[in-house]
């Protein structure tokens, strides 16, 4: 027996719509978001393993500072080049290919698509494995020069991952669009995975290499374990880009493409005139946010950019399980409402928008609010072994705490930025970024000799903040709303039984720390779980007599799903 889908829709616009095809549409999107964020917690759980291993290897030392920096480089030009092609430019693109012109126009969308990547990310590799050594000080003025030559090196390995990792793009970004989103849910997962397994691997056993005789080709890498067991790491990080890439062919039935030099097709115009926005915020972000952001937290403490990478390794946990999940989930949606440019598609994108931000704020209000609470003890859990010490943890918690602050802003945000892509509208997004860059600029400048490393954290919030106001007023405007008055109400009750959650976890917390103690990592995680466990239901509990439908409408849908 299969049990009946629960339909519900608060939204008073949703009386507009054909309300059977709304429900299902709702069910959907609650079902791929599921899958989405099954994926981004198994992904997020393997991300701070892999966290946890660089942490009790190497600690916050300079050979991780280099590792950051020889990721960052190849990862702010994927961004820059392919990354934001997905959201901003493919999926928008593919989804309107896939409604008007149907699928066997996408196959030779997408055949044109791959050779053009191709073409482009190897000259790249080449030039980055040429011009290594002027790069890096680039980007880590700070550096002392054995971090800075350590970096080069680590460069040169993990630069050919920008083909494999740009093809994976083309690929998860033609099976979302075809709303097919398993295989790349659980993309990272294997990412993670083989950084792990090829560490794990590697590192310990090349630390046991003595010093190697001078002339030797790996004599500049073996200079220090710390220094030895980092190149492990970056061999991993190829692996896995290469890993993701082969994960998502299965689901293509490659089969159906055939290489294509026909760079002129209408589809690619399209993809390339709506990237040009998208394009200047991303060259923002990479030429001025990201190495700003590393100059400042370099000139701070030892492993400041490691410190500053682990807070935004944990929050990115609560954001990847519902924020990106969700709007990743709705997005392909929200395009074809949009390209069928009928009346009733038009209400329907409304509906759909507006059931997004309810559910992204019922969830990230309590999500971050708990991790805002237990920032230490989940700290020191994770990280707290081997080099990494006690003061490291006090130090990753606050700038976790205050990367908190932004975080409820950065998730309805991106929904709403999705929302502007699925309408082929990129421009306003970017002109919006342009300013809160601003803010973020000013903001880290003004605090920097007050605060120091956290400035960084503070500006960041302020960021998010402005990009998610201006957003969600223009937006707004165009779409003549969007159940902003429900969205309110949903967010308030949200935010209240969050803060009755925070009131009984900092009152009961102490005792609860030395009931259980934390004298072991055994310890220590039992303490994480409890307080997870009875905050989560605190949180539930408040739920319900607050009502918050979009809570009750997710538990019966899940329900439903189990019996089913």
């Amino acid at each position: 027996m299969t049990a009946e889908t629960p339909s519900w829709s608060p939204d008073p616009i949703a009386d507009t719509t054909e309300p059977g095809e709304q429900e299902r549409t709702n069910a959907r999107l609650a079902g791929a978001s599921g899958i989405l964020a099954l994926g981004n917690i198994c992904s997020r759980l393997l991300g701070l393993a892999r966290e946890i291993v660089l942490t009790y290897l190497f600690g916050a030392s300079g050979a991780v500072d280099a590792l950051q920096v020889a990721i960052i480089v190849p990862k702010a030009i994927y961004d820059l080049l392919i990354g934001g092609h997905v959201n901003g430019a493919f999926v928008p693109v593919l989804s309107d290919v896939i409604t008007t012109r149907g699928k066997a126009e996408l196959w030779r969308v997408i055949s044109a698509l791959i050779s053009l990547v191709i073409a482009i990310l190897a000259l790249l590799v080449l030039l980055l494995e040429l011009f290594a050594p002027q790069i890096v000080p680039l980007v880590a003025p700070g550096a002392d020069f054995g971090t800075q030559r350590l970096a080069v090196e680590l460069l040169r390995l993990t630069a050919p991952a920008l083909i494999f990792m740009s093809l994976f793009a083309v690929f998860s970004g033609t099976l979302v669009a075809l709303r097919s989103f398993t295989l790349p849910a659980f993309a990272g997962v294997v990412f993670n995975a083989c950084i792990v397994i090829v560490t794990l691997a590697l590192a310990p056993s090349l630390a046991l290499i003595p010093q190697l005789e001078r002339g030797s080709l790996l004599a500049p890498f073996i200079v220090a374990r710390p220094s030895v067991g980092i190149m492990a790491v970056a061999v991993g990080w190829l692996v896995g880009a290469l890993a993701q890439m082969l994960l998502q062919m299965p689901g293509l039935r490659l089969r159906r493409l055939r290489l294509s030099l026909n760079w002129r097709h209408p589809a690619l115009k399209s993809i390339g005139l709506l990237y040009i926005p998208v394009m200047l915020s991303l060259v923002m972000d990479t030429l001025i946010i990201r190495p700003f952001s590393y100059n400042l937290a370099s000139q701070t403490i030892e492993g400041g950019i490691a410190i500053m990478n682990w807070a935004t390794t944990l929050v990115q946990f609560p954001q990847g399980l519902v924020a990106t999940a969700i709007s990743v989930a709705i997005l392909p949606t929200l395009a074809r409402q949009s390209a069928e440019m009928t009346e009733a598609a038009q209400r329907a994108f409304k509906d759909t928008l507006g059931l997004g931000l309810r559910l992204t704020s019922t969830l990230i209000l309590p999500a971050a609010t708990g991790l805002f609470v237990l920032a230490v003890p989940i700290v020191a859990l994770l990280f707290e072994n081997g080099a990494f010490l006690a003061a490291d943890t006090q130090v990753t918690a606050t700038a976790l705490r205050l990367y908190l602050i932004g975080l409820p802003f950065a998730a309805l945000d991106l929904l709403l930025v999705y929302a502007f892509y699925a309408r082929k509208d990129t421009l306003r997004p970017a002109l919006v970024g342009i300013v809160s860059l601003v803010c973020y600029l000013a903001a880290a400048l003004l605090l920097f000799e007050r605060f120091g490393l956290f400035s960084l954290m503070i500006a960041d919030s302020v960021k998010h903040f402005t990009h998610a106001s201006i957003s969600g007023i223009l937006l707004w405007r165009r779409l003549d709303g969007f159940g902003s008055q429900w969205l309110a109400r949903t967010s308030l009750k949200s935010a209240l039984a969050s803060l009755i959650m925070a009131g009984f976890a900092f009152a009961t917390l102490p005792a609860l720390m030395q009931w259980i103690g934390a004298a072991s990592i055994a310890r220590e995680a039992l303490l994480v779980g409890v307080c997870a466990l009875l905050y989560g239901a605190v949180f539930l509990l408040a739920a319900r007599m607050l009502k918050i439908q979009e809570l009750s409408w997710l538990l019966k849908l899940l329900r439903a799903r189990l019996v089913g």
